[in-house]
Parts: C-alpha cells; structure tokens; sequence
C-alpha cells in the first residue's frame, strides 16, 4: 500500500518541477489550475509512458530506509555493547577471556543454526582466543522454548556446552526426549527438570528476546562481531575476517 501511495507523490512532484501542476505558473498564463481528475490522467500516461521511474524510485526508496536502519543498528550496538559482550549469567563458549567476541542468536530447531553449528564449534577449537556468548533465542515453537530453557539451566551444573551442542544433533527436541539426552551428556536429569523452571532462566531470555527486537533481529541465525550485525547463515570464513577486524580495533 505505500508503494502504491508513493506513485501519486513522486509524479506530482514531478509535474510541480515541470510546472504542469502550479496554480501560479497557471495563472500567470491566465490558466485556470489543473483539476484532480486532469492531473492523474497525466499521472497515469505517465506512468505507461516511462515505469520505469517508479521502479527507480522505489528503490531509491528501500537503499534510503536500508541505510537508516542500519544506521539505526549502529548505535543500537554502541548502546547496548556490555549486554551484547555478554551478561554474567550469558553462556559463553571458547575461551571466557578472549580477545574477539562473536555473539550469536540461536534456535535449536532452526535448520540454519544447525548447519552453522560444527563450523562455529570447529572454529572455535582452531581459534583458541575466540569467545562464542550465546543469546539463547527461541521463535520458532514450543519444542524451541524447551530446547532453550534446559540448556541454560544445564549452566548450574557447569554442562552447558555439552548440551548446547548436543541439542543441534538431537532429532527429537522434546521435553521427554531433551530430558533423556541431557541424561547421556551427564547430567542429572532430575535437576535438570527442576532448574529449567527457574524465574532467571525465563529473565534471560526475555532480555534476549528485547535485545534482539532492539536489533531488529527477527530470525535465526544471527550474529554481532564488533560493529558488524549479519543476520542469517554466514560463511564461517566471513564471520573470520569479521573477528580479524575486531582484534584490529580492539575487540
């Protein structure tokens, strides 16, 4: 619909430069102004005529709203930096006190995550100074929210990462079956049930969920490394030169 409220406006426009629209340039040739009617017939022949303005115009429109969003983003990640770097109680993988951080929403379902996820383990144990912090991020459906919620309460007894990556091969992510794999990844069950109900493990996540709103984050994955947001699947050789430009300017 604004698309379409756009056609109108830039043509006037484009009528009012050439002078075909102005009452005074009308009256000045003892014209009487255009009607309504006289000026979305030229509108409409117009537009038949040469479309491919519209066109032009329309994405002259979308770099101009891109570039303010990402602008928007911008500062957004200076805002909020210490939250993106990591909140003591975000998990955090790699090394705790490396010198480039990537922060990563995740879900546990979304099918790109799951592709993502043995290279970024993979990079992590070749980049030994990477630090991976874990927005834990679940959109897409209860078994995700389930999903997510038992692997923060994994970090009380310090199994975090074993069930992080368990999960991205787990075929079946429900609660019984989550349940039964933290079982095999060592840990007591039993607790495991108890934790995940625990008021910070929903506090977290519903402080991730306004950070990435803030971001304009809507899907997984998504990734910040330094003043970069990528949202969506990324060559780990990109999300490499993205942590070599951070340690370049200082994290």
């Amino acid at each position: 619909m604004r698309r379409l409220l756009l056609v109108p406006v830039l043509l006037v426009a484009v009528l009012l430069a050439c002078g075909l629209a102005s009452p005074k340039a009308a009256r000045a040739q003892g014209e009487a102004p255009m009607s309504a009617r006289e000026v979305e017939r030229i509108v409409k022949e117009y537009l038949l005529r040469e479309p491919e303005v519209l066109y032009e115009a329309l994405q002259e429109l979308q770099r101009r709203r891109d570039a303010a969003e990402a602008e928007r983003q911008r500062a957004v990640l200076i805002e909020r930096r210490n939250e993106l770097l990591g909140l003591p109680d975000d998990p955090v993988l790699g090394d705790p006190r490396g010198d480039a951080t990537i922060v990563a929403f995740m879900d546990y379902r979304c099918g790109y995550c799951r592709s993502m996820a043995p290279a970024l383990r993979a990079l992590l144990e070749k980049d030994r100074r990477v630090r991976l912090v874990i927005k834990e991020f679940p959109i897409l459906g209860p078994d995700s929210l389930v999903a997510a919620r038992a692997a923060l309460a994994a970090r009380a007894q310090g199994r975090y990462a074993e069930l992080h990556w368990a999960l991205f091969q787990a075929k079946d992510l429900s609660e019984g079956a989550i349940l039964e794999l933290a079982r095999r990844s060592g840990l007591d069950a039993e607790r495991l049930a108890r934790d995940m109900k625990a008021p910070e493990v929903e506090r977290i996540l519903e402080r991730n969920r306004g950070l990435a709103d803030a971001l304009g984050i809507s899907g997984t994955p998504a990734f910040v490394i330094g003043d970069s947001l990528i949202p969506g699947a990324a060559p780990v050789a990109r999300l490499a030169e993205l942590i070599a430009k951070a340690r370049r300017s200082g994290g």
